[in-house]
This record gives structure tokens, sequence and C-alpha cells, in this order.
């Protein structure tokens, strides 16, 4: 495991780099990215003036998300790439300059420390989160690319079985802007599977959130400018909030992209 900092002003010596790579030289193909998989808010921020209940909801991070990662890449011999704080912080999967890159309130809860921020507090989130941890995945790119290692993109997510009281029947979603070639192929795969975790399997085509609203950073810049192979994957966070959940899943995950990798894509 590697940690990669690069951050500072506003993280103190003792706290976490904000990327966690395990896997660093894994053999697979197969790159995993977590861009809202840790909990961790920098001291000089408290705890954003949040009660400790909505710390525990899918608003604080993708849950689950850090250990189906950890167990998936030790399936596939991968590389997992996770961000260690949460995205109220700030989100590491959204434009800086964007209004979901530090939000006010987020599913009915007001975000009292991320309330009338300056521009300097909002670089400073900035360069002491998002840009280590983007500075680590293009860094991990760059020497994949060296030693002459393909990369193909995957991209993990969780979501909530409830948003807004509406229920959402999918178990997984595969998202995707212009290049659909490894969702579709993922998907195929999926359902060729004998066995799955879950009876009727559904699988979301786009859903529940669309790839090709332009606001994923990560798929628009590492997958579509690069021309890398990818897809993102949101599975349901009831299916995966427990260890045992995310090891049965990444086991049915690893099978399927495994099952990819025998057969070359088409071309883009």
């Amino acid at each position: 495991m590697n940690d990669h900092d690069g951050s500072a002003g506003l993280l103190g010596a003792a706290e976490p780099a904000p990327a966690y790579r395990t896997g660093e030289h894994a053999r697979s193909r197969w790159l995993l990215t977590g861009d809202h998989a840790g909990l961790h808010v920098p001291s000089q921020l408290g705890d954003l003036g949040l009660p400790q209940a909505d710390w525990q909801r899918h608003i604080a991070c993708d849950i689950g998300v850090q250990g189906l990662g950890d167990a998936l890449a030790a399936q596939l011999d991968a590389t997992f790439i996770a961000q260690r704080y949460s995205r109220l912080v700030i989100d590491c999967n959204r434009d800086p300059a964007s209004d979901g890159s530090i939000v006010e309130s987020s599913d009915g809860s007001i975000i009292p420390g991320n309330v009338g921020l300056d521009a300097a507090q909002r670089l400073a989130r900035r360069r002491a989160i998002y840009d280590p941890y983007h500075a680590c995945i293009e860094q991990t790119l760059a020497q994949r690319a060296h030693r002459g290692q393909p990369s193909w993109l995957l991209l993990l997510h969780s979501f909530t079985p409830l948003l807004q009281s509406q229920r959402r029947p999918w178990h997984l979603g595969l998202l995707y802007h212009r290049d659909a070639r490894l969702a579709l192929a993922l998907k195929a795969s999926l359902q060729a599977l004998p066995q799955t975790p879950v009876d009727a399997l559904c699988i979301g085509d786009n859903e529940p959130y669309s790839g090709a609203d332009g606001t994923d950073v990560a798929l628009n810049r590492y997958g579509e400018a690069l021309g890398l192979p990818y897809v993102e994957l949101e599975i349901r966070q009831d299916l995966i909030a427990t260890p045992a959940q995310q090891h049965q899943w990444a086991r049915f995950l690893a099978d399927a992209l495994r099952d990819l990798t025998l057969r070359p894509l088409p071309d883009r």
C-alpha cells in the first residue's frame, strides 16, 4: 500500500494522505478507483457542523466501496486507488469550479461547515485533497503506460436504496458517456454468469445516474479524454454494507471482469 500526499496547509502532518493506493505493481489491466471511499475530515474543519447520524448516511461517503475495492483488487491482482476524505469536504468526482464540488446541503441535510465559503477556503480544500488524489491517478497511469501495461478503468461507486422517498430497484448500475464498450461488455458478462448474489439481477443502463450528463470527472478525464476503456460501476449500498457482502460481490464481479479480458473489445 502507498500513500500519496502533496497536500499542504489544510492537513496536519499527522493526518492521512488523500490518496490510498494498493497493488501498485499489480499485473492486471484493471485499475480501480474510489472517489468517495473515505470518511476522514481535516481536523481544522471539525465535523462540519453535522450530527453524527449524518456521518453514517450515504451523503458522507460511498458506503461499502473501500471494502469492496480492496477485496476486488485482491481477486484481480489489480491496483486500487481510493480517496480517504469525505465527499462533504470536497467531491473528487466533480469539477472544483462547480456547485457540486463542495455542497452546502445534501439529501435534506444542511452542511454548516460548507456554507458561505470564500474562494481561499475552497482553494485550500482543492489543494489539500482533490489535487493530490488526481495526481496519484495520473502518476499511476503514466507508470503503467511506461512499462507497457494496459489500463482498463473500473470506477467504483455505491448508491443509496432510497433517495427522496424514491426506491431504486437496480442492484447495480453501469455508467458511461460516449464510449459504451466496456459497460455493454460487462453487462453481458454479468448476465451470463450462472450464479449471482441476488435473484433476478437488475442492472441499470446509465441508472441510477447517467454518465452522459458531463458531471463525472474521472469518467471524462481518464476514460473519454484519454481513450481508455472504462465503466463506472454503481452498487446499491445495502448489498455491500458488510465485509461478507463485499467479498461476495467481489468474487462475483471478478468472475465477470476476468471474462472480459479473454476477448478484445470492439474499436471505439
